[in-house]
C-alpha cells in the first residue's frame, strides 16, 4: 500500500512529491521534504484516511457527505487529508505549526485546480487558547496524531475546545509496537474516554486497496453533559465496555 513517489525537478536532494490517485482518475500531488520533522512527509495513515473519505460507505448516496461541510484538519503536515476533503466539496481549514505553513500553502497551490470546496491553511498549536475558530466544525480529521506522549493532553484539550456535540471527529492512526508507542496509545484512549465516545470502523469498510490491519480509523464524538449524570452502575457498565474496546483496538491491556 503506497502512493507513488515522484522526484522534484527543482531540488531532488531536498524534496520529493508523493502522488495519490483519486477514484475519478485525477491526481493529488503532495510535496514532501526529505528532512525537517515528522510533519514533512505523507504518512500511510494519511493515505488510508484520505482514501476512506472516497469510499461509498463514507460518501453516501447523492451529494458527497463532505459537500459544503466545514472541516478542520489537525496536525495536517503536508495537508493530504484536508486537501482530499476539499476536492470532495468540503470547506476545509488545514492546521499545523508555523514552520509547516509554507509546505501547506505550497500543496494547496499545487492542487487548487482539483478543489471543489475551499481550503486554507492556519497556524494552530495544540493546547493553546482557540481564537481563530469561532464555531465548531462539522468534521475534524486527524491522521497519525498519536505519536508523542507530551502532545496527548494538549491535543485532547484542543479537541474539547474546538469540537461541538455534533462534530464528527475521525482519527486514523498506525498501531506501532516498538518502544513506548503501546503505552502512548493506551494513555491516549484512557484520556479520550473521559470526555468522548468513540467506535472503531471495521477494516472491511476502509478503501479496498488502501488499507492495513495495523492502521485504524476511529469515529469520535464529544460526550453530552447528560451522560455525566448517569447512575453509578451505568457508568461502571460503560467503563467495562470501553475496557473491552481498548483490548480490541490496542491488544495489550
Amino acid at each position: 500500500m503506497a502512493a507513488t513517489p515522484e522526484s522534484s525537478l527543482e531540488d531532488p536532494l531536498r524534496s520529493f512529491v508523493r502522488v495519490l490517485e483519486k477514484r475519478d482518475g485525477t491526481v493529488l500531488r503532495l510535496q514532501q521534504y526529505g528532512s525537517g520533522g515528522v510533519g514533512c512527509v505523507v504518512w500511510d495513515a494519511a493515505i488510508v484516511l484520505s482514501k476512506y473519505l472516497e469510499t461509498p460507505e463514507f460518501s453516501g448516496d447523492g451529494a458527497h457527505a463532505l459537500s459544503r461541510r466545514s472541516v478542520l484538519e489537525l496536525g495536517s503536515g503536508t495537508g493530504a487529508v484536508g486537501l482530499m476533503a476539499a476536492t470532495l466539496g468540503a470547506d476545509v481549514v488545514v492546521t499545523d505549526l508555523e514552520e509547516l505553513q509554507d509546505l501547506l500553502k505550497m500543496n494547496i497551490n499545487m492542487n487548487k485546480h482539483l478543489v471543489t470546496g475551499s481550503v486554507q491553511a492556519k497556524v494552530l498549536k495544540w493546547g493553546e487558547e482557540i481564537e481563530d475558530f469561532p464555531s465548531p466544525p462539522d468534521y475534524i480529521l486527524m491522521a497519525d496524531c498519536i505519536y508523542y506522549e507530551e502532545s496527548l493532553e494538549p491535543l485532547l484539550k484542543t479537541l474539547k475546545d474546538i469540537s461541538g456535540f455534533e462534530t464528527c471527529i475521525i482519527c486514523c492512526y498506525e498501531q506501532r509496537t516498538m518502544g513506548k508507542n503501546p503505552e502512548i496509545e493506551k494513555k491516549y484512549f484512557e484520556l479520550l474516554q473521559l470526555d468522548f465516545d468513540f467506535e472503531k470502523i471495521p477494516l472491511e469498510k476502509h478503501d479496498e486497496e488502501y488499507r492495513s490491519e495495523d492502521i485504524h480509523i476511529i469515529y469520535i464524538r464529544k460526550k453530552k453533559s447528560a451522560s455525566l449524570s448517569q447512575p453509578f452502575h451505568r457508568r461502571k457498565l460503560y467503563s467495562s465496555i470501553i475496557g473491552c474496546y481498548l483490548r480490541q483496538v490496542i491488544g495489550y491491556l
